[in-house]
């Protein structure tokens, strides 16, 4: 272990133990190095036993830090990840959207005000996130452990989020979090950005073959709300977390719920409010009925040092940075944690969860003292009140049928958990929802839960969490399984035959070597069209019938395309290339069978193997360009892209000597079994089979998808979207295989308005839901 420990070593992977105050005050590091008191709080630098004796030598804490450094210049080593940390640079296509962070203002920033910088490809974007976990499960809920992470925005979008470039940078050790003094604990981190900012002279770019000076920028911290508030160090609670006003203003706060909310923000701020003269005295002209825009850098470095906004409750280690202040978004939330708390919310509120359920008397009188929905105020009596039933409110027939349409759903694997298992069927409730369960069905599974019941209208941490098996030392074993992760990540690019870490490949079940395939099909395009002139030349009479041509080639090109190949490759100086070669040939005509196939992440299974389990992995999409006639006799086809939906029934892997290519053989969905209804959902009848002369499609040209039985219509299924694992399949910038069943059941139908207070009034008028239980509260 020791000899291993050292090569590790050798190779720059290793780490740093740095002792830390346990008052979090100091890190003893640089001119602290030697010290054994914390020079702020006095306490001791070592551990002090049961016995109340001092540990010589034992540090009371300790944070784990490694390098960045070391590692960017491992991922330039490599030759393909060197091509990919300038893909943005190379990408073929700029059409104004903002598909990648190089389309983003703070990108562009920092090329405009320091060109030397944007103008080598290669200079690093980097953004930070951090939060605290629990490392020891549900043992203990009262240790937290913070992570810091930085991932690289160079990287395409397939790649910059995969575990294999999530690079760990900061281990900060429990039991408490470090509050607003992370910053304490960021020191060495900074301290490399500003080397990085300056510039690394001597890498390597194993692309170019050549070595060059790397620089690097932080452009941005991406977090929840309190890992926002500590990095950012602003409030971010209260009336003090306005980001306009951010001092005490009492019309953020509801008169009945005591809750601090922002709706309609400007309307509530009179016209000489503090925040507007404060800007006023840093701008040095009046400002007044200007509406108020957000803070730039200097501004808040300004309020800061100077104590003129009481939300700003320290100076952030990040303006040590010299591009930080001009920024323009210098910190981001977590969308998965603000999704999370939404649908806990919809859900408690749907299904009236005792302390999740957002309906009460004070909500009803915060909207009456608003003037939204007025009809729905509270009726009080002598011993309870009466809540009219909203439009929100579910009868309990009407909450059955939501629980039982959640407990029969399948998804495919990896989708999200088995949504069986989150539902309780005695109190109807959901429980155990994670961040991406709650993405799952606020985005897809709610909308199809609560269709029969709808009024017709007119993240990474886990696998941290995984690497402890001594739970007496959680960091000391992250940190071990982290390097010794990434040491055989980093030799599996010098090694044949083997599979990286944190980026998935394709397999069979059951099979150890990866998929190999020919997917370039373009050297077979030629032959097509030499073929269909053929074919006209050989049937003059039928050259105007195009259905007819279509099938004469689709039954004669194979052969067509053997003899050609065979009578090329007797010719000197011939171009067939090996992979034509071997497809002329054909396929070896024993053909393996699969229950299970793995490509590119996303797993497809026969659908025999999903009726034994608790997933739905043979839902298949195909999108073709195709010849569509209006009847038998119709001679003038018109070629359009036409959508299929099946079910894979075999997995089929053709064997043509030097490569594989995977085939389905499913069960297509005619086409009088497909509606899409009103709210834009497609709908299928799964027994309504067609097509059965054209049943085999490539594994490569198909997308998963998968069917949840209709609430509304007994035998339908509502079609539902698996979301893209892999983004390489590119052209340009284009993604293909997202241009299905996007429905947007919520915005649908919507009023288009400005204002919230035109929104209210374009929904006005009778609110009280007819046909449901009244609400009664003692």
């Amino acid at each position: 272990m020791y000899e291993a420990k050292k090569t590790l070593c050798a190779l720059g992977l290793s780490y740093e133990k740095m002792h830390a105050c346990p008052n979090d005050c100091i890190l003893y590091r640089k001119e602290y190095e030697d010290s054994t008191n914390c020079p702020t709080c006095g306490i001791s630098r070592w551990k002090q036993g049961k016995d109340s004796i001092l540990k010589e030598g034992v540090p009371a804490k300790v944070v784990w830090y490694f390098p960045p450094i070391p590692r960017f210049k491992r991922m330039f080593q490599s030759h393909e990840t060197a091509k990919s940390l300038t893909w943005h640079a190379a990408r073929k296509s700029i059409d104004g959207q903002m598909s990648h962070p190089a389309d983003s203002p703070s990108w562009k920033l920092l090329d405009d005000k320091w060109p030397e910088f944007g103008n080598e490809p290669r200079n690093l974007r980097l953004a930070l996130s951090s939060d605290g976990f629990n490392p020891h499960s549900s043992l203990s809920s009262r240790y937290s452990c913070w992570p810091v992470i930085l991932v690289t925005y160079n990287l395409p979008p397939w790649l910059c989020m995969k575990r294999k470039f999530m690079m760990l940078t900061l281990l900060i050790s429990g039991p408490k979090q470090p509050g607003n003094d992370i910053d304490v604990y960021l020191e060495p981190l900074i301290d490399d950005l500003k080397s990085l900012w300056v510039g690394i002279r001597g890498v390597y770019d194993a692309h170019n073959g050549e070595y060059f000076t790397l620089r690097a920028a932080l452009m941005w911290t991406i977090n929840d709300f309190p890992a926002y508030g500590n990095l950012s160090g602003c409030v971010v609670k209260g009336y003090k977390a306005c980001p306009i006003c951010g001092d005490d203003t009492p019309s953020h706060r509801l008169k009945n719920g005591h809750k601090i909310c922002y709706i309609g923000h400007r309307k509530w701020l009179p016209i000489n409010h503090p925040y507007r003269r404060q800007r006023a005295a840093f701008n040095g002209k009046p400002e007044y009925g200007i509406p108020p825009e957000p803070l730039t850098g200097e501004e808040v470095l300004h309020m800061v040092e100077n104590g003129d906004r009481v939300c700003w409750k320290k100076k952030s280690i990040f303006f040590d940075l010299e591009y930080w202040k001009y920024l323009p978004v210098r910190h981001a939330l977590d969308v998965m944690h603000i999704e999370k708390n939404v649908c806990d919310s919809i859900i408690g509120t749907l299904l009236e969860i005792p302390g999740k359920n957002k309906d009460g008397i004070a909500a009803r009188l915060d909207l009456l003292n608003m003037g939204v929905k007025t009809d729905l105020q509270p009726e009080y009596g002598e011993r309870r009140t009466r809540l009219p039933p909203g439009p929100w409110n579910l009868s309990r027939a009407e909450k059955r049928e939501v629980r039982n349409s959640f407990y029969g759903m399948k998804v495919p694997e990896g989708y999200s958990s088995n949504i069986k298992n989150l539902v309780s069927l005695q109190d109807s409730r959901l429980l155990g929802l994670k961040s991406h369960d709650c993405h799952t069905l606020t985005q897809q599974l709610l909308p199809v839960a609560i269709r029969s019941v709808l009024e017709k209208p007119a993240r990474y941490m886990k696998v941290v969490k995984g690497y402890v098996q001594n739970r007496t030392r959680p960091e000391g074993c992250i940190a071990e399984r982290y390097i010794a992760e990434e040491a055989v990540e980093f030799c599996t690019q010098h090694l044949s035959d083997v599979s990286t870490v944190g980026v998935p490949s394709s397999q069979k079940m059951g099979v150890s070597k990866p998929l190999s395939g020919c997917t370039n099909t373009e050297e077979v395009l030629p032959y097509i069209e030499q073929h269909m002139i053929h074919i006209k030349t050989a049937y003059p009479k039928f050259r105007k019938r195009t259905k007819w041509l279509q099938d004469k080639h689709n039954s004669t090109f194979i052969q067509w395309l053997r003899f050609k190949v065979q009578s090329e490759l007797e010719e000197d100086n011939n171009r067939v290339s090996e992979n034509l070669r071997w497809l002329a040939a054909g396929p070896n005509m024993a053909v393996p069978l699969y229950r299970s196939y793995l490509i590119k992440g996303i797993k497809f299974n026969i659908k025999a193997q999903d009726d034994v389990r608790t997933t739905q992995n043979s839902g298949v999409y195909l999108l073709v360009q195709t010849m569509q006639v209006a009847s038998a006799k119709d001679k003038n086809p018109i070629l359009s892209n036409m959508g299929f939906y099946g079910v894979i029934q075999e997995i089929w892997d053709l064997d043509y000597q030097k490569f594989t290519i995977p085939v389905f053989r499913c069960d297509w969905i005619d086409s009088s079994g497909l509606v899409v209804d009103e709210l834009g959902f497609t709908l299928v009848d799964l027994s309504k089979i067609g097509h059965r002369n054209d049943q085999f499609v490539l594994a490569s040209q198909v997308k998963q998808i998968f069917f949840v039985d209709d609430p509304m219509h007994r035998g339908w299924s509502v079609v539902l979207s698996m979301p893209n694992r892999e983004y390489n399949d590119v052209i340009g910038d284009k993604v293909l295989g997202d241009v299905i069943i996007e429905c947007e059941p919520f915005t649908r139908g919507m009023p288009n308005v400005d204002t919230f207070d035109e929104l209210v009034g374009e929904l006005g008028g009778q609110n009280i839901r007819d046909g449901c239980e009244d609400i009664w509260i003692e």
